[in-house]
C-alpha cells in the first residue's frame, strides 16, 4: 500500500467511526489506570515509538505527530525511546496516570511484551503497530505484510539473477517484523538452489551498522552478486561498503520506500533496480483507531466488529511504477 492508498483508508476509517478534530495537547500522568471511558470525558492516550534512529522511524514520528494534531480534545502523552529499557520505563510512567489507551510501536518485540501485558491487564486499550508483541495482548494489531515483503523482494532477486548467484543478507532489529521478512525471503531462496546465501547478519536497520557488517562480510566473500538488505537505510550502508571496497557489479534490494531510493529506481540506477513499499504512516492509522474506539465509551461494543489484526499489503516498486511511489516532499 502506498501513502496515497493508505491516506484513502484513513479517510474511510474516519468516516466509519465518526472521528474529527484538529490541534494537539500533551500531558503526564498522576494516579491510577482507566478501564473505560464515558461520553464527554476527555480521554488520555499514550503514544510510544522508537527514536528517529533511521529514516523509517523518523517518518513514524512525523506521522504520529501529524495524527495527534487532529485531536485537541485528547490528552496526549507522547514519548520516543532509543532502546527497549527506555521504552519500558516510559510506558510504566504513563501507566501511573489515568491512561485510557496506549499506541505502541515497539523498539523490540520480546522485551516490550511484558509491559504491554501489564497495561492490558489494567484495562488500558492497546493498539500495537508494526512490531508485534509475542503474546496476543493488543486489542488491535496493525502491521505491513512482512512475509509478503520478504517473499516479493526475494522473488525479484531470484528473477533478476536468472535463478543463479551469490548473495548477502542484511537482517534488522529482533522483532516480528524482521522474523517475518527474513523467513519469507528464505523460503524463496531455499526453493531456488542456484541462489546461494553466503552469509546473513543483522544490520539493525541502521546505516552505520549495516556499513560495518557489510564491510566484514565482503572481506570474507570475494564474489557477491547482490545484497538483500530488507531496509533502505541498511541498503545505503551496504552501498557505501561496496564503494569503499571497490566492488562493482553488485546491486542491492532494500525496502520501505525511502524517497531517495525510489527516485533512483525511477531513474534506473543499476545499484537499486527495485524496492518494496512499507509506509511509516501506519502509525497514524493506529492513532486514529485508538481515538475513534475510545472517545464515545463504546470500545467494548466496537470490539464485536473490529478486526484484531490488520495487515497492509506491500508492493514491488520497479522503474515502471516508481513514479506512483515517489513523494519528493515526504519526510522519508
Amino acid at each position: 500500500m502506498n501513502l496515497r492508498s493508505l491516506s484513502t483508508s484513513l479517510l474511510v476509517l474516519t468516516a466509519l467511526w465518526s472521528v474529527s478534530g484538529c490541534g494537539t495537547s500533551s500531558g503526564t500522568g498522576s494516579a491510577g489506570g482507566s478501564a473505560s471511558t464515558t461520553p464527554g470525558k476527555k480521554i488520555k492516550i499514550g503514544v510510544s515509538v522508537p527514536s528517529a534512529d533511521h529514516g523509517w522511524t523518523a517518518g513514524v514520528g512525523y506521522w504520529a505527530e501529524k495524527a495527534m494534531a487532529m485531536y485537541p480534545d485528547v490528552e496526549w502523552v507522547y514519548k520516543t525511546a532509543d532502546k527497549p529499557e527506555t521504552q519500558i520505563a516510559d510506558i510504566e510512567t504513563m501507566m501511573t496516570g489515568e491512561l485510557d489507551g496506549l499506541v505502541v510501536l515497539a523498539t523490540e518485540s520480546a522485551p516490550l511484551t511484558p509491559v504491554a501485558k501489564a497495561a492490558h491487564e489494567r484495562g488500558i486499550y492497546i493498539v500495537n503497530v508494526d512490531r508485534g508483541f509475542l503474546e496476543p495482548v493488543a486489542d488491535v494489531f496493525i502491521e505491513g505484510d512482512n512475509e509478503a515483503f520478504g517473499r516479493k523482494s526475494a522473488e525479484f532477486v531470484v528473477q533478476k539473477l536468472g535463478g543463479k548467484g551469490k548473495i548477502l543478507v542484511l537482517e534488522g532489529i529482533p522483532s516480528t517484523v524482521n522474523t517475518d521478512r527474513v523467513n519469507g525471503a528464505n523460503k524463496v531462496f531455499q526453493a531456488n538452489p542456484g541462489v546461494t546465501v553466503l552469509e546473513s547478519q543483522s544490520g539493525m536497520w541502521n546505516r552505520q551498522k549495516a556499513l560495518e557488517v557489510t564491510q566484514a562480510m565482503l572481506l570474507k566473500h570475494p564474489q557477491v552478486d547482490a545484497i538483500w538488505a530488507s531496509d533502505d537505510d541498511m541498503a545505503l550502508g551496504a552501498e557505501q561498503a561496496l564503494k569503499e571496497a571497490g566492488r562493482q557489479n553488485v546491486w542491492i534490494l532494500g525496502g520501505a520506500g525511502m524517497k531517495d531510493i525510489v527516485k533512483r529506481v525511477m531513474d534506473k540506477d543499476p545499484v537499486f533496480p527495485a524496492n518494496i513499499t512499507y509506509p511509516p504512516s501506519m502509525i497514524a492509522t493506529g492513532i486514529h483507531l485508538a481515538v475513534s474506539n475510545l472517545r464515545d465509551g463504546k470500545k467494548d461494543d466496537i470490539k464485536q466488529f473490529m478486526p484484531r489484526h490488520m495487515k497492509l499489503d506491500v508492493e514491488l516498486i520497479t522503474p515502471d511504477n516508481a513514479k506512483d511511489f515517489y513523494f519528493p516532499d515526504s519526510v522519508y
